[in-house]
């Protein structure tokens, strides 16, 4: 956005404990009690509800330690197509206020209303699109407005559950600096312990240092961090993010001891990314393996080919192929993934087939 354009009107729509209310929704039994949406003996909590989140216990923490935080918490098993579909009816009310939307996940997204207001304010449409989504679904989403996508993502956090927040142009620097540094969207723990390091521990603090000073720190994102700490976001809503990567995971009951076994696990991994990528056009050219040991160390390996994986069978050969030298350790796998990436439209690219011997004539 350059000078003279109008002040932006972001929204950002955040569904509330998204996967864990939707299970509370279907199944009055869970309601006012705490939920783990994964984590199923093994593994780790995929979305907790609010009444786990009392306790401490968090997405992506492993099963075993939520458990002792919590000891009532109760596992239920993730239904990815049911959250996709109920995504998918929230998207729909999006699309009833403005084309320009960029989901972020299942469960939040932006919009951005600056043309499309018709008389009304943008706290007006998102309490609108609150109170849709409840009737709707059955289920709370948080907002935030603001003149900014980064902004407006603060927002959306400020009065979770079922909370609206707004952010005005006049307010934002202020509102900025007055948080800490662990707040902001964009500063990770490892970025956030190196600014502590520097005696960044706020926002204010962020905006007393200079841009030469971030720069010379933090490299290119340094001038991301010195714009922020002054309320500063020039980032578009882009309704056609393209999507990076493709991928699928299984957590194991029972550690991998036997390479064989492992090959069967990969393949229903395959599938499912084969099926993901199928249905949203895309093709790749690198696949990457995922692989968590029994003590919980984890590395990734990966090949990439000069043109599209042509099958899911390729995929998985691959992944198998990658797999073998890996696979001998003492505690064995309790982890196996696979990614598909550097994704294109497919069919977008036809790369030249190198003739083989008993193809040439």
């Amino acid at each position: 956005m350059s000078e003279g354009d109008p002040i932006r009107r972001i929204v950002h729509v955040d569904m509330d404990a998204f996967f864990a209310s939707v299970e509370q929704r279907d199944n009055p039994d869970l309601r006012g009690k705490p939920v783990a949406v994964g984590g199923i003996q093994r593994g780790v909590v995929a979305a907790a509800s609010y009444e786990a989140r009392r306790f401490g216990v968090r997405s992506a923490m492993p099963s075993m330690r939520a458990k002792r935080l919590c000891p009532d918490l109760i596992f239920v098993k993730p239904r990815f197509e049911v959250y996709r579909a109920v995504s998918q009816q929230i998207r729909a009310i999006f699309a009833d206020y403005t084309p320009l939307i960029e989901p972020l996940s299942l469960d939040e997204a932006y919009l951005d209303l600056t043309d499309h207001l018709e008389g009304r304010t943008a706290t007006r449409i998102a309490q609108e699109i609150r109170a849709r989504i409840r009737e709707a679904t059955g289920l709370t989403a948080s907002a935030g407005v603001s003149y900014n996508k980064f902004l407006a993502k603060l927002a959306s956090d400020q009065r979770k559950p079922d909370g609206l927040f707004v952010i005005p142009p006049e307010a934002g620097a202020a509102f900025v600096q007055s948080l800490s540094i662990g707040r902001f969207h964009g500063v990770g723990p490892a970025t956030a312990a190196r600014m502590e390091a520097h005696g960044i521990l706020t926002g204010a603090d962020l905006a007393r240092q200079s841009l030469e000073f971030l720069t010379a720190r933090f490299g290119k994102s340094g001038t991301y961090y010195w714009n922020i700490a002054r309320g500063i976001d020039h980032r578009e809503v882009k309704p056609d993010r393209i999507r990076k990567s493709i991928g699928a995971e299984n957590t194991f009951f029972d550690d991998l001891r036997d390479l064989a076994a492992a090959h069967a696990e990969l393949a229903p991994l395959a599938d499912k990314v084969w099926r993901h990528a199928t249905s949203a056009r895309r093709a790749g050219r690198t696949v990457t393996l995922k692989v968590k040991y029994g003590d919980f160390r984890q590395i990734t390996r990966a090949k990439s080919l000069p043109a599209p994986v042509e099958s899911r069978d390729q995929m998985l050969a691959i992944a198998c192929e990658l797999l073998a030298p890996v696979f001998a350790d003492p505690h064995g796998v309790r982890l196996l993934g696979i990614t598909l990436s550097a994704l294109e439209e497919a069919g977008a690219v036809a790369a030249p087939r190198q003739l083989g011997l008993f193809d040439q004539a």
